[in-house]
Parts: structure tokens; sequence; C-alpha cells
């Protein structure tokens, strides 16, 4: 029996539409399905200083009108405060049924993934750190490149870290700075020298948001809204990129069908999904072959479902710490409408082994609120404090590569997964030596590291999630091939974090759609050879 379609593409995030991509262009017929989840409020269209001023209404992306902000206060990140993105994370570990101690287990279903609320951040694996994976550079450059321009990134900068982002060659000019970030820009080339010393080097962010006009999409106009949401869509969702896919008759996307099982049906596969539109509660639907491409947790789950593997894997995750920087010489400045997320970025040798990777961003954007908290004394005085130093501070991260994350993944009896989450032990010595290294650059910038800012956030807070079902030159159970193919299951391919070899502190979302669309691109040429093809090619 035919199967209804060639491809079943589970998931609507960055993996899933740049694994798509291909397929459709080449012909074959396509399904995606997704959780479905659909924003519920709109954020801000001013800018954020003058929405928070004027806006009678800002109660609605400030609050929720189900109180969500509230009843998320002890969330990790401000991100899963925000009213405007609960749908992006709504139900996650219960439609996925994940389980998890010590681990913030963090996914999205709606459409488009976590990119409808990502940092942006872009990046290109260096010939060293694709020494862990079974491929060249130039097996996969050609799809970083295409990616690229396709989604349209920003940042292109002669700096220090033209080399680091390897991206400049396909990207837009970069979003200017706010003042304080020029500020230390222009410090850093005076103190290169110093900053070189204490391994640190610095440099423009290259990040997924547009400083030009790219098809319909308009570039960043700097009003602060980053972290609420884009109305221009200047920053990247791969939810933007469904519009294009469906222009073709090839596509169909069924939003709202959340993966229940995957089974093999002969030469074929058969994929079940929950409907509640349908009496049965549950849909059913055959292909030649399934990308998993749900998020790193979720594909991992529905990968040992069928492995029925239920010895642990392990999960590379980078342990990551936040802290806030004060500019003295900005003391008093008047906060201005911004781009809100990464504009420095930088790289620091931690170890003769370890190094890390961090960006800065203004506050302009973030409540006050988020801040108060982390005061050691009342959110009263707090505020007070608050409200004349944010204009001169900056925040910032900092992430250590994957592999220094002990955290494992274990499929149970009921099919459930459960998520055990630890650091390496050497990560709490990393982390102190991190910081007093970046202290002392950030000292030459002219920038004090507030006391008690440095934290180091909960396995899993990072959401770099990779590596639980790597591909290797010589797969076994529980690994995948250089095509991202379950090892054993002809047909099945992982193309989004789970597959990935190695995980540096790197963003690692380009790395993630260069991949999958590598293996699009290998599935359609197998197609062609074993002629495969749907009947719209001949």
């Amino acid at each position: 029996m035919t199967p209804d379609f060639d491809v079943i593409v589970v998931g609507s995030g960055p993996a899933g539409v740049s694994a798509a991509f291909p397929l459709v262009e080449a012909g074959l017929r396509i399904l995606m399905v997704d959780g479905g989840e659909q924003p519920n409020s709109l954020p801000p269209s001013k800018d954020y200083l003058t929405s928070r001023t004027n806006d009678s209404d800002q109660w609605k992306w400030m609050v929720g009108e189900n109180f969500h902000a509230i009843k998320n206060q002890g969330a990790l990140s401000p991100k899963l405060r925000i009213p405007t993105h609960a749908n992006i994370f709504k139900d996650y570990e219960i439609k996925n049924q994940i389980t998890s101690s010590d681990f913030v287990a963090i996914g999205s279903m709606a459409v488009g993934g976590l990119s409808n609320a990502w940092g942006c951040g872009i990046s290109r694996l260096s010939d060293e750190e694709l020494k862990e994976f079974p491929l060249l550079r130039s097996d996969i450059d050609p799809s970083y490149e295409t990616v690229s321009k396709r989604i349209g990134i920003s940042g292109r900068c002669d700096d220090d870290m033209v080399g680091f982002f390897g991206v400049d060659d396909w990207a837009q000019p970069p979003i200017p700075m706010d003042t304080l970030h020029q500020s230390l820009f222009d410090r850093y080339d005076k103190r290169k020298n110093a900053c070189s010393k204490l391994g640190f080097r610095a440099g423009r962010s290259r990040v997924a948001i547009l400083s030009e006009d790219l098809g319909d999409r308009k570039p960043c106009d700097r009003l602060g809204n980053c972290m609420w949401g884009c109305q221009r869509e200047s920053q990247y969702s791969a939810a933007n990129e469904l519009p294009a896919l469906q222009l073709h008759g090839n596509f169909h996307h069924k939003p709202g069908f959340v993966v229940q099982d995957i089974a093999p049906e002969g030469s074929d596969w058969s994929v079940t999904c929950q409907d509640d539109s349908s009496s049965s509660g549950f849909r059913r639907f055959t292909a030649k072959k399934v990308f998993l491409a749900a998020g790193t947790l979720a594909s991992t789950r529905l990968a040992l479902n069928v492995l029925k593997l239920t010895k642990p894997v392990r999960l590379l995750s980078c342990p990551m710490a936040a802290f806030m920087l004060w500019l003295p010489q900005m003391l008093g400045i008047d906060r201005s409408a911004a781009y809100g997320l990464g504009q420095l970025s930088y790289s620091m040798q931690i170890s003769e082994n370890v190094s890390g990777f961090g960006a800065t961003c203004g506050t302009t954007g973030i409540p006050v609120s988020e801040f108060v908290g982390h005061l050691p004394f009342g959110r009263r005085y707090g505020i007070d404090l608050l409200s004349g130093l944010l204009s001169s501070c900056l925040v910032g991260n900092l992430f250590l590569p994957g592999d220094l994350s002990n955290t494992e993944l274990t499929l149970m009896p009921d099919g459930s997964l459960k998520i055990i989450g630890a650091y390496a032990p050497e990560v709490e010595t990393l982390m102190s030596v991190a910081a007093k290294k970046l202290k002392r650059a950030y000292w030459q910038l002219g920038a004090i590291l507030l006391p008690m800012s440095f934290t180091v956030g909960s396995p899993g807070g990072d959401i770099h999630y990779a590596g639980t079902l790597p591909m290797r030159k010589n797969p076994d159970m529980g690994e995948t091939t250089v095509f991202g193919e379950v090892f054993g299951f002809n047909g099945l391919h992982v193309v989004d974090g789970a597959s990935l070899s190695g995980l540096s502190g790197k963003s690692h979302t380009l790395t993630i759609m260069a991949n999958a669309d590598r293996i699009g691109r290998r599935i359609v040429e197998s197609f062609k050879s074993e002629n495969l093809m749907s009947d719209v090619l001949h």
C-alpha cells in the first residue's frame, strides 16, 4: 500500500523547517505536525519605555489577563513569565511525558517551537569543533550558507570575533549598539593587549535579527521589545517560514497533532498523533521516512520508544551563569529604547582545555522586578536603588561546553522520559575561575562586575540540549549515522539537536539548522537514486 506521505516531519521549529525546505522544493509529499500552540496576546507596538509610561493596557502584556506572570514567579528565566510567551512553553512536559529531577526541562509545543523566544545567537562550528562529528567542513558549509541567507543574520564586523563566529560572508551589517555597549567596545579597542593576557576577546554579536529588509520582514527598529516579541518579524522565528512552505501544494502542515507513537510498518513508518477533534482522539499517518525535529528531549523520548532502549543516555547541556555589570562613568544616563538582545559577545579561556562564551545586553526591556529579587535587601529599597542604577548597567551570560554535563535521560516502563540533571564535578571550580577572570577583564573595559551578581544556573536552564542520539561514523545502538538515521531502523532520522555529536559553548541553533538542511538534501538524493520520488516529478 502506498504511504500517505514521503516524509513526515515531527516539529515545526528551526530544525523541522530547515529539513523541510529541500524536501518540499524537490517535490516530495511532506507532512509536518506540531503541538499547534499559538500566541494569545501581542507584544507592545511602541517602544518599551513609552509603553511602560503611557499604555493603559500594559497589564495585558506585563502580567497577563490570566495573571500568567504572577502564577510563574518561581520560573528560572524571565521568558517563562512573559504573558506573550505563555503559549510557547505551555504543557510541554505533560504532553511529551517528561519528568525531571534537578533539571530545568524547557521545550515548546508552539508553532515554530523555541525560536519564538530565543536569544537569536548565531555561530558556525570551527574545524576543531567539527572533529567530534563524522563529517567534514565541506559537507556542512553549503548548508550553513543556505540557512544563513534564508533566515537573515546581522553583525558583520571586522573585529576580534570574526573567526569565532565564521558567518560574516552571509551577514548584514550590525544593528547599532546602545551607548553603554559602544563605550565597552571603544575601551576594548584600546585595551586589547591587557584583555588578551586574560584569555579574553570581544566583538559584535552575530544574531538572527535583521538590520536590513529581507523579503517582507523589516529591520530591527530598536524599540527594546525583543524579549516580549517582534511585530516586525525582525527576529527570526521558524513560524514565519511556514507560509513559504505552504506555497507548495505538496506540503501539508497539521498543527495541534502531538505525536504519541512511531512504529515501523513494513518498509514504511506509521505515526500516531493525538487529535482532540477526532472521534477516537487519535489520527494515524504513514510515510516512507520520518524526521524527528521535536526538540532534543521530545525527539529522544520518541526514538528511545522505537528502540525499546531503557538504559540511560547522556544529554549534553551547557553549564551557564548570569551576571550584572555596572559602568560607573554612565551613572545617571537616561534610559533609552535600544535593541534588547546580545550586543557584544566574548570568548574566554578559563583553563587549559576549557573556554567559555557569552554576551551582554542592556537592561531596557527587562522589568525592574526581575532584578530586585537578587539584591541582598528588601524589595522596597531595591526598587529605589535600581531605578537610578539600571540605566548604567548591563547583564551578561556565560556558557561552558556541553560535555561538562552529567545529565542522564532514561526511558521508563510506561514510555515516559525521566531526566536527572547534574554538572560534572569540575564545573564549580571552572565557574569560580571564570567569575574572577570576567571581573578582571571587564575592569579593563571600565565596568564593574557587581558583587554577588554572578549566579550559576541550574542544569537545563541553558536550553542548549544535544547529543542524546549522536551521529557517529560507525554507530551502535542508541546512535545515528552521519545522516541522522537511527541505527537499526532505516528511514527514521533525527534532525534536531539530539543528533549533534558535540556541543561547544557557542550558540548551536545555526548548526542544528545547517545539519537538518544537509540531511534533507541527502534524503532527496536517496529518493532520486531509489526511484521513490513522488508522482509530481514524473
